[in-house]
């Protein structure tokens, strides 16, 4: 039974185990061959260019055949509909929490690295710009990684129609299905050479710029981590009183753990679903209610990744000497936050696309985007917990907003 015990645990934990260790080995080879460490970049660029070839159709895919599938589904443009409140409100506050964090706390703070310059940045100011970072003009230039949210949004689209054309769309749909399954065994079999693409990166990054950006990382985790157990205990105490008063609050914390432990474990929010919702059946929530929000929720609620989403954003600020201030900034970061949360976030390591995303509309050069790639991993498991454990806490809130305030009180009442 110890045996079995340990065997899970280095199922669960070995990849991120020995990714870390490469970047941690990476490391101190940089450290101790110095500039002749970049000898190595060539192995990190081969893993940077694989992850930048997949990334439109993986996207497409992915998006379209959840949505498809969603279209399936009866009951409830209220579901849906409470279900995108909570979401975006739950989102909204959670990036708001971190920004005010980070300007309190910077994560790279007196940490200048020489890198290639960041493109001028141009806020989002007129009507002309928000229309020309959400569409493009022709197709060909949709099937870019430069123009990924017009991409998302189109996959949506896409996906819907498939799911609104009825019995004849099915086949498509089942067509998506099974090529995003493909295009996720193409990202495991990618992410094999990660912990050499990423350790050869990371030896050439640390022998050329220094130890100080391994002290910078540390800044980054010492903000991020406690964060989300503040958030953890704090946001979802007020959220499961909204949701159920006080039996809410008891009933979500006696029966969420399990999920927490999970989650964490494997990293997952898509592997969390079965015992999401087993926690959301024992805290009372309707069927027809955790079978939408819940498997919905493991791509598109991440309360997790929108904190670890302004913080990458803050700390690539920092790294470019570029001020993190200014309503503007705030305000397209919170939207970057709750859009780059979307994709993929029920896949380990799916934070890389959401990562591309920062660095292309932000315009950072591509050298950057490992450095943001390894906070995405040291940040997993915690932003992971987050994402899921809010996934069966939003399936209370939507009860709450369909049937009132007395749901949980009810349901109580009848069980006894």
């Amino acid at each position: 039974m110890v045996n079995d015990k340990k065997k899970s645990f280095w199922q669960y934990y070995r990849f991120p185990i020995i990714l870390l260790s490469s970047i941690i080995l990476g490391c101190i080879i940089g450290l101790i061959m110095g500039e002749k460490a970049s000898i190595f970049k060539p192995f990190g660029d081969i893993f940077l260019n694989a992850m930048f070839t997949i990334v439109v159709p993986l996207v497409f895919v992915t998006i379209t055949s959840a949505v498809s599938s969603m279209a399936d589904m009866r009951r409830l443009g209220k579901i849906l509909g409470s279900m995108l409140l909570v979401f975006v409100i739950t989102g909204l506050i959670a990036s708001i929490i971190m920004i005010a964090t980070v300007n309190i706390f910077p994560p790279a703070k007196g940490v200048h690295i020489e890198m290639p310059e960041a493109e001028e940045i141009e806020p989002l100011k007129t009507s002309e710009q928000i229309v020309s970072a959400i569409t493009v003009t022709d197709f060909t230039e949709l099937i870019s990684r430069k123009n990924m949210l017009p991409l998302i949004i189109f996959s949506i689209f896409f996906g819907l129609c498939v799911g609104l054309i009825g019995e004849k769309g099915k086949k498509i749909a089942e067509g998506l299905n099974i090529l995003s399954e493909v295009f996720l065994k193409m990202v495991s079999i990618i992410m094999y050479y990660a912990p050499i693409g990423l350790g050869a990166y990371f030896a050439a990054l640390i022998g050329t710029f220094g130890p100080e950006l391994l002290g910078s990382y540390a800044r980054a985790m010492v903000v991020y981590y406690p964060i989300c157990i503040i958030y953890f205990f704090v946001a979802f105490f007020f959220y499961s009183y909204f949701a159920g008063g006080m039996n809410g609050v008891k009933t979500y914390f006696k029966n969420i753990f399990p999920v927490a432990i999970t989650s964490i474990a494997t990293q997952s929010s898509v592997a969390s679903l079965p015992v999401n919702l087993e926690a959301a059946k024992k805290i009372g929530v309707p069927k027809d209610v955790r079978d939408i929000v819940i498997p919905i929720g493991a791509t598109a609620h991440m309360d997790g990744s929108c904190l670890s989403a302004i913080l990458k954003i803050s700390f690539m600020f920092g790294i470019f000497d570029m001020p993190f201030k200014g309503i503007g900034t705030y305000v397209t970061a919170i939207i970057i936050s709750v859009l780059s949360g979307v994709v993929m976030s029920g896949v380990p390591g799916g934070g890389l696309i959401g990562e591309m995303l920062i660095v292309n509309l932000y315009g950072f050069p591509a050298e950057a985007f490992p450095i943001i790639a390894t906070i995405g991993y040291l940040v997993d498991p915690p932003a992971t917990m987050i994402n899921v454990t809010g996934d069966s806490l939003a399936s209370m809130m939507v009860t709450r907003i369909i049937e009132g305030k007395d749901w949980m009180s009810k349901k109580l009442t009848a069980n006894e």
